[in-house]
């Protein structure tokens, strides 16, 4: 009887595989990268180190000596006190205490600060008490500390903000008036979005996180691409990580652009060059996990687009790695056999700066 391991469905489901299964789902994941972006899939030897790593017989595995990268965090200390219906482990502390706790006992390489909301827009009626939070951190801290949130751009529609939802519209065959409601919510988005972030860095935040860029579609990116760029400018020196949401921007404008491209439909290594150019630091790609299909599928296919990515960027990239991205199954608490053999794919194969 053929060697079965252990490995895990998109998600989290433990299951058990040969060899040959896995190297099979394997390709056929990077298969599919390759086939929807049009970009090169990995190679034999790349796909063989892939299998070489998840059937590992450690539960944890690790990158080779002189590998290593740093890794950049979002949400910052709500993974303490948060619930853990959303990632966190409900101890109550301060944000000043899990910020503290993440750089002197977990060893963060960065950490942020975030609203308990982590949307920019929920922001603005409590500016000063983040600008206050903000301040006290940088004077207990070493370690760089940014402000994180998403650019959210769900919530400036009805029935949470003043625009009408486009979905609606489009519903009702309402095509303009709905492209006019998202063009006018990215405008929002974009003063909102400037304006927290010169508060924060008046009070010496290190930078910003622009977190699941594109989450609400081509508007989404809009906006924070215009936001990185004011900010870049207004602030030569700051520090900006720009992560997206998914691995494909989603048309629901469709004709929105920026620097003379087109938003929708760009994959993870036509993203990247947009991001640098707008001014970021840092460029988060993105693969979601499909939960129906394999780790070993969906890691192939996260490593492909990543590695794409990784190359066409003028900026380090950071890959997104966490509940449901970068080849991880879609848990609130991802399992740490998946967790770290994923990592290792991604520095390995893909090449990423950071995680």
């Amino acid at each position: 009887m053929a060697t079965e391991y252990f490995l895990r469905m998109g998600d989290g489901q433990k299951i058990f595989m040969t060899k040959e299964d896995i190297r099979a789902d394997i390709e056929a994941g990077s298969a599919d990268a390759a086939d929807l972006g049009e970009i090169p899939a990995m190679s034999e030897n790349e796909m063989d180190h892939m299998l070489d790593i998840i059937t590992s017989p450690g539960r944890i595995v690790g990158v080779e000596p002189g590998l290593e990268v740093p890794v950049t965090h979002d949400i910052g200390a709500i993974r303490i006190d948060g619930d853990q219906g959303n990632s966190g482990v409900g101890i109550p502390a301060s944000r000043l205490v899990g910020s503290m706790v993440h750089e002197r006992a977990f060893g963060a390489d960065t950490m942020e600060l975030g609203h308990i909301d982590y949307s920019y827009k929920p922001v603005k009626p409590v500016i000063s008490h983040e600008c206050q939070t903000m301040e006290v951190c940088q004077q207990n801290m070493i370690i760089p500390m940014l402000y994180g949130a998403m650019p959210n751009m769900g919530l400036y529609y009805t029935p949470d903000g003043p625009f009408e939802n486009p979905g609606d519209l489009m519903k009702a065959f309402k095509i303009s008036e709905a492209q006019d409601s998202i063009f006018h919510a990215a405008e929002h988005g974009i003063r909102d979005m400037t304006w927290i972030m010169q508060k924060l860095q008046h009070v010496g935040s290190d930078g910003v996180n622009f977190d699941t860029i594109g989450a609400a579609g081509d508007g989404d990116m809009y906006a924070s691409l215009n936001a990185i760029e004011a900010l870049r400018k207004e602030f030569p020196g700051i520090y900006i990580e720009a992560g997206m949401a998914g691995e494909l921007v989603l048309g629901m404008h469709g004709e929105l652009e920026y620097d003379g491209t087109v938003l929708a439909g760009l994959w993870p290594h036509q993203q990247a060059p947009l991001v640098a150019k707008a001014g970021a630091n840092i460029f988060g790609p993105v693969c979601n996990t499909n939960t129906s299909r394999t780790s070993a599928w969906n890691l192939g296919r996260s490593v492909t687009f990543t590695k794409a990515a990784v190359e066409a960027s003028p900026i380090p990239c950071h890959a997104d790695m966490g509940m449901g991205v970068g080849g991880i199954p879609m848990l609130e608490t991802p399992p740490i056999d998946a967790v770290t053999r994923a990592s290792k794919a991604m520095v390995e194969i893909a090449g990423v700066d950071g995680i």
